[in-house]
């Protein structure tokens, strides 16, 4: 199983990004999926999570800026995030619970990608 995040980048305060996270292998199903970032010297925090029936939550520095979504036919989670300010500067994980077919499961990170907010 692997997680690919993708969709970072360099951007001015107040623009956007989209971030996508694909999981591919032999996968089941797809159970909790979630956002975290680490900024430098900072430890790893919880920006955005959702169940497999979509139901979300997310970190109070995020609320009304950041929409995570997922495409469970597409094993897909996705993270919209505007308004960025340059506290969001960091390297986005993404991270899924998966389960397979014979009935384990196990949880999962992405590589990480680079979001810059800066002018």
């Amino acid at each position: 199983v692997q997680l690919q995040a993708s969709g970072g980048g360099l951007v001015q305060p107040g623009g956007s990004l989209r971030l996508s996270c694909a999981a591919s292998g032999s996968i089941f199903s797809i159970n909790d999926m979630r956002w975290y970032r680490q900024a430098p010297g900072k430890q790893r925090e919880l920006v955005a999570a959702i169940t497999s029936g979509g139901t979300t939550n997310y970190a109070d520095s995020v609320k009304g800026r950041f929409t995570i979504s997922r495409d469970n036919a597409k094993n897909t989670m996705y993270l919209q995030m505007n308004s960025l300010k340059p506290e969001d500067t960091a390297v986005y994980y993404c991270y899924a619970v998966i389960l397979f077919s014979r009935g384990s499961s196990g949880y999962y990170w992405g590589q990480g990608t680079q979001v810059t907010v800066s002018s």
